[in-house]
């Protein structure tokens, strides 16, 4: 979409991936998708070491279960998160009632915002428990590398949540603006292409 408004007027046109691709929110999305993928992934795969006396693995973050846990699950979460609103943001286009739009973006509104407010927490948990780790138990500092993506991309990911959030409001803004000119002139055509 190219920044025109986003009301009955676009609605219904042949979905072009070119144009959906291109826009900033798309982009965002598949960059927060590679993140929480990064983010689980690290943990998934690296998170868990054990000291050479000891059978049973424990979480690299100061042997915290739960930070672990937290990390994997926002990630999967997020991941899952993202491919629903790409699907909604594709299909988005299709939806020809203004406030069957404003919903989507009000749901997209609070969604991001709330993502955006989990990575901050993971990026301070994961980074809290990091930081009390003990070089004891993990002397070979196994997994270390992995730990330190998992809290890089948990902190890129507070950013790229936030900027989906802004352009939500930007399309909310959008919307009520179509919203309000087609109450005013119920007969007029739309007043953006």
């Amino acid at each position: 979409m190219d920044g025109g408004a986003f009301g009955a007027g676009k609605a219904g046109g042949a979905f072009d991936p070119q144009a959906f691709i291109r826009q900033p929110q798309t982009l965002l999305r598949l960059l927060s998708w590679v993140f929480s993928i990064v983010v689980f992934g690290s943990i998934v795969n690296e998170g868990y070491v054990n000291r050479a006396d000891e059978t049973q693995e424990h979480c690299i973050f100061n042997r915290n279960r739960n930070a672990c846990n937290y990390g994997i699950t926002v990630g999967v979460l997020a991941f899952l998160s993202c491919l629903l609103y790409l699907a909604l943001d594709a299909y988005f286009p299709q939806i020809s009632s203004v406030k069957d739009r404003k919903k989507a973006v009000l749901s997209d509104i609070g969604v991001s915002a709330f993502w955006a407010f989990l990575w901050f927490v993971g990026f301070c948990f994961l980074t809290n428990q990091w930081q009390a780790s003990k070089k004891e138990d993990n002397p070979m500092n196994e997994g270390g590398d992995a730990a330190r993506a998992a809290i890089t991309f948990s902190f890129f990911s507070i950013f790229t949540w936030a900027s989906l959030t802004f352009l939500a409001f930007r399309r909310l803004r959008d919307i009520t603006f179509q919203e309000e000119y087609n109450t005013l002139f119920p007969n007029s055509p739309s007043l953006l292409p």
